[in-house]
């Protein structure tokens, strides 16, 4: 289907632009929530008429996103969440965790506006995105911990996942230093074995 985008929208093109989109992707997002038009004469038409506001509208937008983006670019929010020794949650953290997190120190985002490839599954600093506006986008700190005294120690700078790997190198490392001795071993068992064949030469030579 080819529509007349009425805003820019990603990785799709700008303002007035005709472009062709999935069916499904224009039905159930583009067109119901007012950005973009169906391709035709008569929609464009409308467009060019209205180019002005539409435009004026966005720019009003823009200026309004730029102003929460300048207060919430670089913030950093804490979610508390269970989760085992290896720092893999029991849950996870997605969209409407994060949006309702920033709705708790006041910043006005609705889950749509969150960047999430996918819901988050472990602790630790983890950076996202917010799209406030086609245009205007930031990014935050979300601090996935067990505890507040782990978001605490996060944030300055300490590691709590990959213990039990930390712990696991160390056993090999023990696992080649007794490799190494028990060649040694073999080795003195093999230069033992040369002087008993030595030995027995020699006997033979006297008798």
């Amino acid at each position: 289907m080819k529509v007349i985008l009425l805003e820019r929208v990603a990785k799709l093109g700008q303002m007035g632009e005709t472009v062709a989109v999935k069916d499904g992707y224009a039905r159930n997002f583009l067109l119901p929530q007012g950005k973009a038009l169906r391709a035709n004469k008569a929609n464009l038409e409308r467009f060019e008429g209205e180019r002005v506001q539409l435009e004026a509208r966005n720019l009003e937008r823009k200026t309004e996103a730029e102003a929460v983006g300048t207060k919430l670019a670089g913030a950093s929010i804490v979610v508390i969440r269970a989760a085992g020794e290896t720092g893999q949650l029991y849950g996870s953290v997605a969209t409407r965790d994060i949006a309702g997190e920033l709705a708790e120190a006041g910043f006005s985002v609705v889950r749509s506006q969150v960047s999430l490839r996918a819901p988050i599954k472990t602790i630790g600093l983890h950076d996202v995105s917010i799209v406030l506006h086609p245009e205007v986008e930031v990014e935050i700190s979300v601090n996935v911990a067990r505890s507040e005294d782990e978001a605490n120690r996060q944030a300055a700078g300490e590691d709590l996942t990959g213990r039990e790997e930390d712990s696991f190198e160390f056993d090999e490392d023990l696992d080649e230093d007794e490799e190494l001795e028990d060649g040694e071993e073999l080795e003195d068992g093999e230069e033992a074995s040369d002087e008993d064949e030595a030995e027995g030469e020699e006997k033979e030579t006297e008798e």
